[in-house]
């Protein structure tokens, strides 16, 4: 199996989803929660019927609450969003419900949503140069056929790739089923760029080593032959990784559900990006510069 000979086609999908990514990111953009937006979040639980949606806002409408966002989950939760407010207000809310069983409640401030929207991208960014200035160093001895800065650079090409596509995932998430995204996911999104420039260098290592050995070795071939002797352990850590976070999004509790599900779609992205982009991009970056 070749698969610098087909990059064409791999590269014709990744433009495809990362387009798609881009388009609903910019039309809907992610929906924030209460920890980039401010606002509290209230789960509750009812030993009866579960009331409506409708009911609850009609019972809470003169508490000055703002705008109030009412989730029905599981057989009988509910979780309930509105602006920040105090403990009387908090109380006031449930008797009002009636004294439901509350699961959770979180409240946060307008101004340190704001803060944690900020780090949380300082963070991001700060990760992906890390990775960029570590990647050139460990393989500045193997550019005699394309730089090592080339190497971290691609590697951030392919990140990019895998977060894209895993927040236009969540975009779709959040447009038809008010799914948000809180520091959890950021916290995914960290995982994502690690595990996934894990399986990038686990490849590239490979290719460096052909490199330094088999001088006289077209690229491409000696790509191919990295990606083959890679393959297998670059998939089985894959495989083993998801069963175990399947088990857990699906017998889970509903608190971790979308940071579980943001870490099964940028596993398997990035999985598909190590194996099938990033070697490939090297030989069509190397081309490039011949050209």
């Amino acid at each position: 199996m070749s698969i610098t000979s087909h990059s064409k086609i791999y590269f014709a999908i990744s433009a495809i989803l990362v387009l798609g990514s881009l388009v609903v990111l910019v039309l809907w953009g992610l929906k924030l929660g209460i920890d980039f937006t401010g606002g509290s979040l209230m789960e509750i639980s009812f030993k009866e019927e579960r009331p409506s949606p409708t009911e609850v806002q009609e019972k809470l409408q003169d508490l000055n609450l703002g705008e109030i966002r009412v989730q029905p989950i599981k057989e009988n939760n509910l979780i309930l969003r509105f602006k920040d407010v105090d403990e009387e207000t908090h109380q006031e809310i449930l008797k009002r419900l009636n004294h439901p069983q509350e699961e959770r409640f979180e409240s946060i401030g307008p101004i340190i949503g704001q803060e944690l929207k900020t780090k949380a991208l300082y963070s991001v960014i700060l990760a992906l140069i890390g990775i960029v200035v570590y990647i050139a160093w460990a393989f500045r001895g193997v550019s005699r056929l394309i730089s090592s800065w080339s190497y971290g650079l691609i590697a951030i090409l392919a990140l990019f790739h895998d977060i894209l596509i895993t927040c236009g995932v969540f975009a779709v998430l959040g447009h038809y089923f008010q799914v948000e995204v809180n520091l959890p996911f950021v916290a995914a999104l960290l995982t994502i760029l690690g595990y996934s420039v894990n399986n990038t260098i686990v490849v590239f290592d490979r290719t460096r080593e052909n490199l330094l050995k088999e001088r006289k070795i077209d690229l491409a071939e000696i790509i191919d032959k990295s990606i083959k002797q890679s393959l297998a352990r670059c998939l089985n850590t894959a495989l083993t990784t998801l069963f175990v976070l399947i088990a857990i999004f699906v017998l889970g509790s509903e608190s971790i559900k979308y940071f579980v599900l943001a870490l099964i779609i940028g596993i398997t992205v990035g999985t598909y990006s190590s194996i099938f982009l990033a070697n490939p991009l090297l030989l069509a970056w190397k081309e490039r510069k011949q050209r």
